[in-house]
């Protein structure tokens, strides 16, 4: 018995062609890789009476359910509107799935909800990317990282988010262990030194990983209420020269992120290969066809970056 199924739209609604004829997976979305358990319990629903019994965890934090009959897609659909409602996914009509698949799940490291050495709340900030960014065709990969550690591996997408902290020093509370001096050459880049029995930072050399909070027996260091950012762009892997992510901004706040990722989905429009197989063209490649500046000229568009911000001038991958 053939099937009529119009792949493109299943495609574009977060299902996959796969090898098994008429079967189909469906991959579930989870900005910022973080979600209530309860989720958990529809999910298994899907795959034990609708799918094969396995779930699939992604690189990119989603699931994917495979062994789903095509037919099934509009009561797979029903059956995910709580989770797609539960994680605040942007949705066209409800009932229907995912409007789109092309952006890729926006990723992130667990954050500072539980880990001591991150700077700030990165499932937060994710899923905040998330609503700007989604629904949206095309294939930008996002990571955050709540420190220089880069658990997430953010260098290896388009755009690496890597929490930073301006280290705020109280010489009061200072007992000149050098604690955090010792830390830092040891783990870090070796930003501070010891000079009349005070701490010096060297800001230039600092790379806000907020090392030296952690080392301090009392409290003389802590994180800055502000928090900072270093935004790397155009890693990539894939068939050919794959690379990591140059540093872009230093010190960036977090809303000047937000509208530097919408912009350059305008720089996308304006100069993808039409032609390009499936539609798809690598961000990256996009860049190195077009230069970094013409690629900075757009991101920066209307974008005011806060008086720390350093932008880099050039970048040669």
């Amino acid at each position: 018995m053939s099937i009529d199924i119009n792949t493109k739209v299943l495609k574009k609604n977060a299902f996959r062609v796969t090898k098994e004829r008429g079967k189909t997976a469906i991959r579930i979305r989870v900005p910022g890789g973080h979600m209530e358990a309860k989720h958990f319990e529809i999910l298994q629903k899907v795959a034990e009476e609708y799918g094969n019994g396995t779930v699939h965890i992604t690189t990119r934090q989603g699931f994917e359910i495979p062994g789903i009959d095509m037919r099934n897609i509009p009561k797979i659909n029903e059956l995910i509107q709580p989770v797609i409602e539960g994680l605040e996914i942007n949705q066209v009509d409800p009932n229907t799935g995912y409007p789109a698949s092309g952006t890729r799940n926006v990723s992130a490291c667990v954050g500072n909800n539980v880990c001591p050495f991150a700077n700030y709340n990165t499932s937060a900030f994710a899923q905040k990317i998330e609503k700007a960014i989604f629904p949206n065709d095309r294939h930008v990969k996002i990571a955050l990282t709540g420190c220089p550690n880069d658990c997430i591996k953010s260098r290896m997408h388009d755009f690496g988010i890597i929490g930073m902290t301006e280290p705020q020093y109280d010489s009061y509370r200072c007992i000149s262990c050098q604690a955090c001096v010792k830390n830092c050459k040891k783990r870090a880049t070796g930003a501070l030194t010891f000079e009349n029995f005070k701490v010096v930072r060297d800001h230039a050399r600092c790379i806000g990983c907020g090392e030296c909070v952690g080392k301090c027996p009392t409290g003389a260091w802590t994180r800055s209420d502000e928090k900072y950012f270093k935004l790397v762009i155009m890693g990539r892997t894939g068939k050919k020269n794959p690379r990591l992510a140059q540093d872009f901004i230093k010190w960036i706040d977090e809303e000047s992120i937000v509208k530097i990722i919408l912009n350059t989905y305008d720089y996308i429009e304006e100069y993808i290969d039409k032609d390009a197989p499936l539609g798809k063209e690598h961000i990256g490649y996009i860049v190195d066809r077009t230069g970094y500046q013409e690629f900075k000229k757009w991101a920066l568009k209307d974008v005011n970056l806060g008086s720390k911000a350093e932008v880099q001038d050039n970048i040669n991958w």
